[in-house]
């Protein structure tokens, strides 16, 4: 019998689909998203997988061992502002915090004047003030008035609230407050949303516990809805096993935890992209990986520096301060469907605004006006002038060419070739200047990394960013346009469970209290996962981060530890560890100076045990996969160039091209531009190289 593991990420333009078996054969399928009901591009992808296989969809969904799912939908309602009606419940004269924002505005605004504030996700008038006092050493000063929490409860019933987001001062040291509104909330209102501080975020700082259980309120109920549809569909439609939500931090997680946990679902589908890159470098010894995902709407980029993909938590996305752990994941306003404007002062911009997939590019013929990258991509030549998808997409090239025409050509007084040329180089610059953010700006030089293509537009422009970044080799596998759907599956159940724990290292610390928390954090892991299956211990794992500054700091850096205990016999050694991460940051370090422990955060992982070892057959006649030529143009003058263009269905283990050169794979185009290399590894991954450089 053969069994199936399938990964969906639901993304703004496409919904794609892997599908793998045993045997490590994968399969992609690509359908084009629907916003209104992801259940409808999930029922495109699943005819399109019953009908390759041959069998019905309910005997296919019956064999899927894995089923996991990638979506935006929690990132799409908070761009769009598109969340519930929600209340807060907090201590007091704190009703403001998330206005105050910590006195300042994000990195890079803070002294921007013109720079608007961030739309607030709760209305002043549904911050509710409740009288109670928890102090900093946990006691409590005032007690909980639950009469100001039932009236709060009455206020936002008659105010049509849908979700409550509760966050009390110094609740962390002590959560009995907090628990005790939750109760009444729910007893109250037991059809509102609640979102509770300590149970999001339970670490210091007041502020991003605050706006983590706010922004987690303002998402629940749309993600609930969401995951409750798409679970209940698959099981319609046959299958046994229950789907695997993906989250930002890059682990699967069940219904019930993303039901509960909006907030972690913000990031969830780039999150993957690292896990499939580096199963993609794996056999080349790569370690060192820039993976870079264009796909309809947006460029996401992530980093991973020998084998370890930066994760960030308290950080400020999309203007609102998060702190639950995120993989570090740029992202830009531009996409195959970007579209390209002129403004008041005569200069030509592409993005960030998008044609998403309704109406799409003109190319795509479904009455989309403006001129887009991937317009310019068909005027250039890089693109199949009649069709897509295999044949599943059709192609204008004539509405291509008079979009751009009318809209950015006439009005600048140059050929629709050479505007379609700076369309394609604006958007390099702008996807260049975005790897330089998460490479130079972050003290790594893109040198030491090999770039690794992810999504279905990226391999149209990844030559022009490499040898502007300075990057010699890119990896580009089959499944490009899929990455993230095979890190999907590639992934395991994780869980980040947190504490405050403040403690200051000196002679007379309380190392055996941090141990004990360690190790109750443990516990609740092991019983967030029985909870779900009857677990394998032996696929278990756990490693543990501390948060440390020097005292009187106000930031702290983030300490991983492995699985070592915290006791005197580890203590300098864990000390050690914090003094080279403060320099790694920081430049410097102050070994002298006496140090405090802040939050600690447990990571548990349940391994999925399985791997994925795809080969392809040999090649050897790469002339016999030349499908046709077409003139292109790779500079500014907009020269053509006659250059062949290859099927890669047809390409095997071992075949090489040199550029300029097309690849043509069912879902994806490869431009080789001139002066690279490319060759196809056993493993499914073309291989380029720059023959150019130094």
């Amino acid at each position: 019998m053969t069994t199936y593991r399938l990964g969906v990420d639901a993304g703004g333009t496409f919904t794609d689909f892997i599908l793998a078996d045993q045997t490590g054969t994968v399969r992609l399928f690509k359908a084009l998203s629907t916003s209104d009901d992801g259940t409808h591009a999930i029922s495109d992808g699943l005819n399109q997988i019953s009908e390759v296989l041959k069998e019905p969809i309910s005997a296919i969904l019956a064999n899927t061992e894995l089923c996991v799912h990638g979506t935006t939908v929690a990132l799409n309602a908070l761009i769009q502002h598109k969340g519930v009606k929600t209340g807060l419940i907090c201590t007091a004269g704190h009703e403001d915090s998330i206005e105050i924002r910590l006195g300042h505005k994000e990195e890079g605004h803070r002294y921007d004047g013109q720079y608007p504030p961030a739309r607030m996700l709760v209305e002043r008038y549904l911050r509710r003030p409740i009288r109670e006092r928890t102090l900093s050493d946990g006691s409590v000063r005032i007690p909980l008035n639950e009469e100001d929490v039932r009236e709060a409860c009455e206020f936002f019933r008659s105010e049509g609230v849908e979700a409550v987001a509760i966050s009390f001062l110094w609740s962390v040291l002590n959560d009995r407050h907090e628990r005790r509104a939750a109760e009444i909330v729910r007893e109250m209102l037991p059809d509102v949303y609640v979102s509770v501080g300590t149970e999001v975020y339970p670490q210091m700082r007041e502020y991003t516990r605050t706006s983590t259980a706010i922004t987690n309120a303002y998402l629940g109920p749309v993600l609930r809805r969401y995951v409750t549809r798409i679970d209940a569909y698959f099981r319609d439609q046959g299958a046994v096993t229950p789907v695997r939500y993906y989250q930002s931090n890059g682990g699967m997680a069940s219904l019930g935890v993303m039901a509960s946990r909006a907030v972690n679902a913000i990031n969830s589908g780039p999150a993957s992209a690292p896990q499939a890159a580096m199963h993609i470098g794996k056999p080349f010894g790569y370690e060192n990986l820039i993976t870079v995902d264009m796909g309809g709407t947006s460029f996401d980029m992530t980093l991973t520096h020998d084998g370890i993909t930066n994760v960030s938590k308290d950080i400020d996305f999309l203007r609102y301060r998060i702190g639950t752990p995120m993989v570090q994941v740029e992202t830009l306003g531009a996409g195959g469907g970007s579209i390209a404007w002129i403004d008041s002062m005569g200069v030509l911009n592409v993005g960030p605004g998008s044609a998403g997939a309704d109406p799409g590019p003109a190319a795509y013929g479904r009455g989309g006006t403006d001129p887009t990258v991937t317009d310019s991509n068909v005027v250039l030549g890089y693109l199949n002038p009649e069709h897509l998808l295999g044949g599943r997409l059709k192609i204008d090239r004539q509405a291509a060419h008079d979009a751009i025409n009318h809209a950015i050509a006439q009005p600048l007084g140059i050929s629709p070739e050479k505007a379609a040329y700076g369309i394609h180089s604006i958007v390099n610059h702008n996807m260049v200047s975005g790897i330089r953010r998460v490479t130079i700006e972050r003290g790594y030089d893109p040198r030491d990394f090999v770039l690794v293509g992810a999504g279905g537009a990226t391999s149209l422009h990844i030559a022009a960013l490499a040898r502007e970044i300075g990057i010699r080799t890119v990896l580009i596998p089959k499944l490009a346009s899929g990455l993230c759907a095979f890190g999907q599956i590639l992934s395991d159940i994780k869980y980040n469970l947190m504490a405050a724990c403040p403690l200051r290292l000196n002679g007379h610390a309380d190392l055996e209290r941090i141990e004990q928390r360690f190790n109750e954090l443990q516990t609740q892991a092991l019983a967030l996962l029985e909870k779900e299956e009857t677990i394998d211990t032996s696929r278990v794992s756990f490693s543990r981060n501390i948060d440390m500054r020097y005292v009187g700091q106000i930031h702290e850096c983030s300490v991983s530890i492995g699985d070592l205990p915290v006791n005197a016999d580890t203590i300098d050694e864990i000390r050690r560890a914090f003094d080279a991460m403060h320099e790694q940051l920081f430049t410097y370090s102050e070994p002298e100076s006496e140090v405090e422990i802040v939050n600690i955060e447990s990571i548990v992982l349940l391994r999925n045990g399985h791997e994925l070892q795809q080969r392809i057959p040999p090649g050897g006649h790469a002339a016999d996969a030349l499908l046709t030529r077409r003139p292109m143009i790779f500079s500014v003058d907009a020269a053509l160039i006659d250059t062949p263009v290859y099927d890669g269905s047809r390409l095997g283990e071992g075949d090489e091209l040199e550029g300029p050169a097309v690849i043509e794979e069912t879902t994806t185009t490869i431009v080789v531009d001139p002066g690279w290399h490319i060759r196809l590894d056993a493993s499914g991954t073309y291989v380029m190289r720059d023959r150019q450089a130094p």
